[in-house]
């Protein structure tokens, strides 16, 4: 049964919190308004889903806030018709709003029980254009490659090399950048030949750090 009070709830948060706030691309509002968040939190966490903040998934990770989610798959690109790598499943939320725009998703997730209740979730809901598997993100998903996008959710260092030499010609990577965990700059890099990338800096961020 459709639940009117949470679809009331999803829309102001694109309204709000996403659209108002510059995220321009339609097919990201669009995606974000279809998919039930409160699917993707802990149990007892469904009442706090639509607001504009972080939430707790366990094994000492986060669901990202609904603006941060959208602001990576606008800076990403994804569009119609794309082959999407995503590093850092946790929930599946991200994935799954994705998996409404790209004809494919890839996503990684290093945490076995985050992992298999994101499994659930796409089960459930009936996103069958996701797959998903439990290991290290920094090197990437080889055989699916080459990428249209590739957000990653994590924070670390540098740009992992794997994740560079999987994107397509023309493709996007979005990837926080930076020594400190939970302070870093969204870096955006966009493939323009075998060896030469476009970099372009989105700002300050915090992530949970890239493990690797």
């Amino acid at each position: 049964m459709l639940d009117l009070a949470h679809l009331r709830d999803r829309n102001r948060m694109v309204d709000v919190q996403i659209a108002r706030r510059g995220v321009r691309d339609r097919h990201v509002l669009d995606a974000m308004r279809r998919v039930p968040r409160e699917a993707f939190v802990e149990p007892g966490f469904e009442e706090f889903a639509y607001e504009d903040g972080p939430l707790p998934i366990g094994e000492g990770q986060t669901i990202s806030q609904p603006y941060i989610v959208a602001l990576m798959i606008e800076a990403s690109e994804v569009k119609p018709g794309d082959n999407v790598l995503e590093v850092g499943a946790g929930s599946g939320y991200a994935a799954a709003v994705m998996s409404q725009i790209a004809d494919r998703v890839y996503t990684i997730e290093r945490h076995p029980s985050l992992g298999n209740f994101a499994r659930q979730r796409f089960k459930k809901l009936g996103y069958d254009n996701i797959e998903l598997r439990v290991g290290d993100g920094t090197r990437g998903w080889p055989e699916a490659a080459p990428f249209d996008a590739i957000p990653v959710a994590a924070g670390g260092p540098e740009v992992p090399p794997a994740l560079k030499e999987q994107l397509a010609i023309g493709g996007r990577l979005v990837i926080p950048v930076g020594e400190e965990e939970r302070y870093q700059t969204l870096i955006k890099l966009t493939r323009k030949s075998d060896t030469q990338f476009e970099e372009e800096n989105l700002g300050a961020v915090a992530f949970v750090p890239l493990i690797g």
